[in-house]
């Protein structure tokens, strides 16, 4: 398999999971700042031009974090990164969807790409501080589900992932301070033998 990534992006969760999988797979990096997310090399495999991307080993192309994600899992069900029984994996796939959808799509997204909810410069600091807004409602709302146990279902799943990577950017990118069970959170995975060649393979 193939993962395309930026590093520090959200392909970061991606990254975690084929690292705590183990089996082989190659990086193909992309370089945002120079615009190759645009470059007809990859749009012919992605036109969304966005990572995650995930090429699997018959050439098929698979795009979005919970699909690819979700993909993962059940391909690798002993590293039981997805709950078997129906309530386990509906629980799991609602916070990666909420972390996905909510917390990064309409919080980060607009702290860090603000032109894109408000063309107008004038309009920026008011979107990004409505983006800080409902990161910071988001990850106390994760930090509550976190009361009492090291991950978000139990064991480690593809919602700690996805959790990993907006806390990362809270922490690491903005500097700003997280709730105590999610700055515990991101410690422990950060701890975690893959997430460590993870981070040092992405440059952290």
């Amino acid at each position: 398999m193939e993962l395309y990534y930026a590093p520090g992006a959200c392909s970061i969760g991606i990254h975690v999971l084929l690292a705590e999988i183990g089996k082989p797979f190659r990086l193909r990096k992309l370089d945002f700042a120079n615009r190759e997310q645009f470059a007809p090399d990859f749009t012919r495999i992605n036109p969304k031009s966005k990572v995650p991307t995930l090429v699997r080993d018959d050439g098929s192309v698979l795009t979005e974090f919970p699909a690819i994600a979700v993909f993962l899992a059940r391909a690798n069900r002993h590293k039981h990164l997805l709950p078997e029984d129906l309530d386990g994996q509906v629980r799991v796939l609602e916070a990666t969807d909420y972390i996905v959808s909510t917390i990064h799509m309409q919080g980060f997204s607009r702290i860090f790409r603000p032109g894109n909810f408000g063309p107008s410069e004038a309009e920026h600091d008011a979107v990004k501080a409505r983006g800080r807004a409902i990161a910071e409602a988001g990850l106390e709302l994760m930090d509550r589900a976190l009361a009492r146990r090291d991950y978000l279902a139990g064991g480690f799943s593809i919602a700690d992932a996805a959790l990993f990577y907006v806390e990362l950017w809270a922490a690491d990118r903005l500097h700003q301070s997280l709730p105590a069970n999610c700055a515990a959170h991101l410690a422990r995975i950060k701890a975690r033998p893959a997430v460590e060649r993870v981070l040092r393979a992405e440059g952290f």
